[in-house]
């Protein structure tokens, strides 16, 4: 019985709970692909012009989640959006991004989390094809934040009167948490 045991049934048991051999399969292909950077790297900027119309349509096509993964990669969030960020790498793969093919079999077959430095390589290279949007949103932003400044100051006593009740339009948002309680009251005629 024993040595059906040792024979059969632990090492089941150990590759369900095994992850080393996946962990060491996807930090060797971390290794091979940051001893690769260099080759990607010239590709990429040989390949630059070529890539950016492709890039920013798959960019400005893609979800919102993918957006700001993109811009700011984090290892904490290619590890929630894992499915999304493998989805964007094929994507990248179909047109010919320098280093996504590794990149993409191995997410693939290892999951995002474990490859986060090629990913947020890529992710790095893909960003600076991008046009800056974020400059001029915040400028855009400020002087509709001075516009709503400018207007206190510029209207009346009788204006001021007019933005009041747009606050009296707030406490009626209150009454709202007082329906929860009514639910409560149908609970003891339920016990009677």
């Amino acid at each position: 019985m024993v040595n059906y045991w040792t024979s059969k049934v632990l090492p089941k048991i150990k590759k369900v709970f095994d992850n080393g051999g996946k962990k060491a399969a996807a930090a060797e292909a971390c290794k091979s692909f940051d001893e690769s950077k260099e080759d990607i790297s010239k590709e990429f900027e040989e390949k630059k012009a070529d890539l950016q119309p492709k890039v920013v349509e798959l960019y400005e096509a893609s979800a919102i989640e993918i957006k700001t993964l993109v811009k700011k990669p984090t290892e904490p969030g290619l590890k929630k959006k894992s499915t999304v960020v493998v989805k964007f790498i094929e994507e990248l793969e179909k047109i010919e991004f320098p280093g996504s093919k590794p990149v993409c079999e191995a997410a693939t077959k290892y999951g995002a989390s474990l490859i986060s430095g090629p990913i947020i390589f890529i992710f790095e290279k893909v960003t600076t094809l991008l046009p800056a949007e974020d400059p001029p949103a915040p400028a855009e932003l400020e002087p509709a934040a001075a516009h709503v400044e400018c207007v206190p100051k510029e209207t009346t006593p009788e204006a001021a009167t007019e933005e009041s009740p747009a606050p009296a339009e707030e406490p009626p948002a209150a009454p709202e948490p007082a329906k929860p309680t009514e639910p409560a009251d149908p609970e003891p005629p339920a016990k009677a």
